[in-house]
């Protein structure tokens, strides 16, 4: 078996709408294409035996065994091995169940497809997955343990810490988009102007300066004494001289701290005399320079957390410790404890593993104990320093007991230090009395606390506190989105997708838009090339400066990773042609129509699906969508706008030679297709079907008519706004039209344009595509041969997997299909055939250069432009 490609899906996509984590592995299966499950000795009781849980995978038969019976009948190794990149990703902790397999369109190759929580672990499932499946088969024996810690480890890596990621669940529970902005914990939440950032628990909202103080414990201490916060006496150290003055000062017993350390780093607790003390003194200057000296409080640890200012969770936390039973070592014991459900591997489950470390054996060498020390029965060892979650400690919910002037006094703090996020860390025999009753003092103060604590305590209430932080970043009546405008299709889509832009930018929008020339905020080229795929999408969605994005969407793109949104509020579908077949495992028009059909099926139920009515297959999408409907259409007599219009719905058409929207059967005519410029008054058929959709989206918006009118007339197809599409240079004695037109279905929509167009002979310039069917090209010199008195033959830039002569022969064999006495000359530079052209052009004649590379050629045909004005300019 052989892998072809692993593509990770990243957000809706071909496969599933909703499901928007998925790992497609294209998987030729070789000689097994010919052995299904049923043909292969003991392959069932083999794949039993080290799946036994397995018996839960239902697949299509609907019940327990499902799978199982499959199997038995006999099914494609693609599909058990579908199943085991799914189960053994559940055995490392990560459920997951979807799952599909099916036919790439070649004989024995596979999409395997499954769902993923982490991606770098679900394409280490795929490929490890397939190993497991050769050793089922061969009757091998297999490391399954292994592969299992790899993809543990793999995932405490990546994903985002238990803090983090509670706030990003409460932000998707509410509809709020967000972007991982690196491979740590910053994220964005909310798009452009409407973003917020979070990394762990500090906020775009939190101040700066309050993390500073708060990562300075000398700082923090003193602004707490100032305010009259109880705090333990403690002085400030460099020197172990300065050590021995505080230890006088201070007396025993004392705590050794760094001034700027996290996660317990560099702590020691209890120190009853010298020696420690300046052992606790070297630890702790290998994490800070300066080292603070406390006087140890006794009692327990509680830490507070307080989100905007309120006190929301409170919790009693327990370092990681043994109890004896009179009869186990130490090392038994903490095995005994790890047994428990609720601990796992890093932050997979309540409580994390208790990990036996350099500190752990320290903790036990001070205290006379080894790890093959029997304690006695009831005997408490603490193993860890300190309280922390994260080193196996636990944590107790007492949010319900704690006294209101504790809560003051933590409410207080916060401002006091300026954190809008804080966790107060304190010592005290009973939370439920005040803190200067108690003896007790407030300990730290912490940027960033964990949430993990409060989330999920080993025991009492857990709370949702990611929900406070969503309440004080996103207020009632706030929002976290901007207009997002989708648009697909075959043709036309870049067009319409420029015009919406400039509607929007002229209703004081500040703009940012994909298409295949670039992406650009604000009318500003930032990234050129072709981008139409999910990074550029989310390079609009981004950018803090963006306030209305148009996102062109292609093939391309969903196929290799899925949009990169989830929803928009209007998703246009100008038509499906057969382009880019054969690609990607399409092989159907109807496939195709599929995957432009995902951009109408993110459009949110209150929003629009814009859909070409004069087209069979746009029109069919209808049927998918839950939201609204608009249809478009060059023909007002068509029955389904008629029947649309009677139903109460949107549309627009052209009828009398008009741009006109219907609302029901009512008309409102927006301005005469003559007027607008990008229809080269009216003779562009297929530009008047790019400006309905854009229409619509106006309307939908509630640009109101006039608006909408000025925008079309100001829309003028030049270089500048619409490059490479339709931009036509007058020159003395003839004409030049550079367009984009790179199919059948686009070059017909040309030819019934110049057909209206003056000028003798018509000459073109067209090229085959490396990545299309022979057919589909064999089609692209048909219809050249149609349009055109001679036709120029140039070549791509980019081959795309085919010679030069190869794509020059199909072209020229589609041509001669039709008339084999046409001109043909054959000029495989595009720069050479453009200059050819136009430095040969007849008097008359019209040139229509059917671009690659549109900047070159644009640049090309301006610079022949120029030259011309400056020899008459001369004259």
């Amino acid at each position: 078996m052989k892998i072809l490609e692993i593509r990770a899906m990243k957000g809706p996509n071909y496969w599933s709408v909703n499901r928007h984590k998925l790992i497609v592995m294209v998987l030729d299966i070789e000689d097994m294409e010919q052995r299904p499950t049923n043909t292969i000795d003991g392959f069932l009781e083999r794949l039993k035996a080290m799946f036994p849980t397995m018996y839960e995978h239902r697949c299509s038969v609907g019940e327990p065994g499902g799978f199982f019976q499959r199997v038995e009948e006999g099914t494609w190794i693609g599909h058990v091995i579908e199943h085991i990149a799914l189960e053994i990703q559940s055995m490392a902790g990560m459920e997951v169940g979807f799952g599909r397999t099916r036919g790439y369109g070649e004989e024995g190759v596979y999409n395997v497809v499954f769902a993923y929580t982490e991606e770098e672990v679900g394409k280490f499932a795929a490929k490890a997955s397939t190993k497991i499946a050769e050793a089922l088969v061969n009757n091998t024996e297999y490391d399954l343990a292994s592969d299992l810690q790899e993809m543990r480890e793999i995932r405490e890596r990546v994903r985002l810490g238990p803090s983090t990621g509670s706030i990003i669940e409460e932000a998707e529970a509410r509809g709020i988009p967000w972007i991982r902005l690196n491979k740590y914990s910053l994220c964005q939440l909310g798009y452009g102007v409407n973003q917020k950032r979070i990394q762990a628990t500090v906020t775009s909202n939190t101040s700066n300066i309050g993390v500073e103080i708060a990562c300075d414990k000398e700082d923090t201490k003193f602004l707490l004494e100032q305010a009259e916060v109880p705090v333990p006496k403690g002085e400030i150290v460099r020197t172990e001289a300065g050590l021995k003055d505080a230890v006088d000062y201070i007396g025993y017993p004392l705590v050794v701290k760094p001034i700027s350390g996290n996660h317990g780093r560099g702590i020691t607790t209890n120190i009853l005399n010298w020696e420690d003390a300046l052992h606790a003194f070297e630890a702790a200057k290998k994490v800070s320079s300066s080292v603070i000296i406390e006087r140890y409080i006794t009692g327990e640890d509680y830490r507070l957390l307080v989100i905007n200012y309120k006190l929301v969770a409170a919790a009693l936390r327990t370092a990681a410790h043994v109890v004896g039973d009179g009869k186990s070592t130490v090392q038994q014991l903490i095995d005994n404890v790890n047994k428990d459900p609720l601990r796992g591997f890093g932050h997979e489950k309540v409580l994390t593993m208790i990990e036996v470390n350099d500190l752990t054996l320290g903790i036990l060498e001070e205290n006379g104990k080894s790890l093959d020390t029997v304690l006695e029965k009831g005997e408490y060892l603490k193993l860890k320093d300190t309280a922390n979650l994260s080193t196996g400690g636990t944590a107790e919910d007492v949010t319900d007991i704690v006294h209101p002037y504790n809560i003051f006094m933590a409410e207080r703090i916060a401002r006091i230090i300026d954190l809008d996020i804080c966790g107060i860390d304190i010592m005290t025999t009973d939370i439920g009395q005040p803190l200067p009753e108690t003896g007790g003092a407030v300990l730290e103060v912490n940027a960033g606390p964990g949430f993990r604590m409060h989330l999920a305590p080993a025991t009492g209430l857990p709370r949702n506190v990611a929900g406070h932080v969503i309440d004080m970043l996103y207020p009632p009546g706030s929002t976290s989105r901007i207009p997002i405008v989708a648009v697909a299709g075959t043709n036309g889509k870049t067009t319409t997708t420029r015009l919406i832009a400039h509607m929007a930018r002229m209703k004081g929008y500040k703009v940012g838009y994909t298409t295949t020339d670039g992406v650009y905020i604000q009318n500003r080229l930032l990234m050129a090339g072709d981008c139409t795929g999910p990074a550029s999408a989310e390079f609009v969605l981004k950018d803090p400066t963006v306030d209305f994005a148009v996102l062109e969407s292609a093939r391309g793109g969903l196929l290799r990773a899925g949009l990169g949104f989830k929803n928009c509020d209007i998703g246009i579908v100008t038509n499906v042609a057969s382009d880019h077949l054969g690609l990607k495992g399409i092989h159907t028009i109807e496939q195709l129509a599929r995957v432009k059909g995902v951009i109408p099926e993110t459009v949110f139920p209150d929003g629009y699906a814009i859909l070409n009515a004069d087209d069979d297959l746009v029109y069919d999408m209808r049927n998918s969508v839950k939201s609204n409907v608009a249809l478009f259409s060059l023909n007002e007599n068509n029955e389904r706008i008629v029947k649309h219009a009677k139903n109460g719905g949107l549309s627009a058409i052209y009828e009398n030679g008009y741009i006109t929207i219907c609302k029901g059967t009512w008309k409102i005519r927006v301005t005469k297709a003559i007027n607008v410029p990008l229809t080269f008054e009216g003779k562009a058929i297929f530009m008047i079907q790019n400006v309905l959709p854009a229409v619509l989206t106006g309307y939908i918006k509630g640009f109101s008519i006039e608006d909408i009118k000025v925008s079309l007339e100001s829309f003028i197809p030049s270089p500048a706004q619409t490059p490479g599409r339709l931009n036509m240079f007058r020159f003395k004695n003839f004409n030049v039209l550079l367009d984009y037109a790179h199919n059948a279905a686009g070059l017909t929509a040309l030819k019934q344009m110049i057909e209206k167009m003056d000028g003798t002979p018509k000459i073109g310039m067209i090229a085959g595509i490396g990545d299309r069917r022979p057919e589909d090209n064999h089609e692209i010199g048909a219809v050249a041969a149609r349009m055109f008195d001679e036709i120029i033959i140039r070549q791509d830039k980019n081959l795309r997997g085919k010679t030069e002569k190869e794509l020059i022969d199909m072209i020229h064999t589609g041509i001669k299909s039709v008339d084999p006495d046409k001109k043909v000359t054959i000029i495989p530079s595009e720069k050479e055939a453009i200059t050819h052209a136009i430095t040969n052009a007849k008097d008359g004649s019209l040139l229509v250069f059917c671009s690659d590379v549109v900047p070159d050629a644009l640049n090309l045909v301006m610079q022949f432009k120029e030259m011309e004005s400056k020899e008459l300019y001369d004259l």
